[in-house]
């Protein structure tokens, strides 16, 4: 998974970076027993609960990285980002070598201020640089979830199809590399 370093966006200076669970653990399940987040994100309950979710990432192979996001040196949102023709959502799409996927909380604080839309521009603008065998950024929101789905159609995602995953359906959403076909 590339590094995405400082970024530019039209909201302030972007910083991702990989989480620490000495230093952020307890913001991370602080958010996560937010009621708004829980109900997308269902890890609500001790920090223990939000540690084995994080360390199931750290620990693992390498192919999702959980992401701190800074705004201008704010924590502001936590990301997840991940090969998503490596993870079980290949299953469900007609998935292409090199695919990247992104989840996205915004901290509850920071919701409802226009942060998500130009955030999931510049990550998936970062990645399609950083990455050049990847086509396409995927991400797969729960269909009601339409403030996150405004978000990825914001950012120039497409909707190009509606999932029925094992937890939920969830809106198939995809931005392409400017210079790749229509396609899915």
């Amino acid at each position: 998974m590339p590094e995405t370093g400082t970024i530019p966006t039209a909201v302030g200076e972007l910083v991702l970076r990989t989480v620490r669970p000495a230093t952020d653990l307890d913001l991370l399940a602080g958010w996560m027993n937010d009621p708004d987040t829980d109900r997308w994100w269902a890890l609500a309950g001790p920090p223990r609960t939000t540690a084995e979710h994080l360390a199931a990432q750290l620990d693992g192979d390498g192919r999702s990285r959980p992401a701190l996001a800074l705004l201008d040196t704010v924590p502001t949102g936590y990301f997840e980002l991940y090969r998503a023709d490596l993870d079980p959502l290949a299953a469900h799409y007609p998935a292409r070598p090199h695919d990247l996927g992104v989840h996205l909380l915004l901290a509850p604080a920071t919701r409802g201020r226009g942060l998500a839309a130009p955030l999931l521009d510049a990550i998936a603008t970062r990645l399609l640089e950083r990455e050049p065998r990847c086509t396409r950024v995927l991400a797969e929101p729960d269909v009601r979830n339409t403030p996150s789905v405004r978000a990825f159609a914001r950012a120039g995602f497409d909707r190009v199809a509606d999932l029925d995953l094992p937890d939920k359906r969830a809106a198939l959403m995809v931005r392409r590399r400017a210079d790749t076909t229509a396609d899915t």
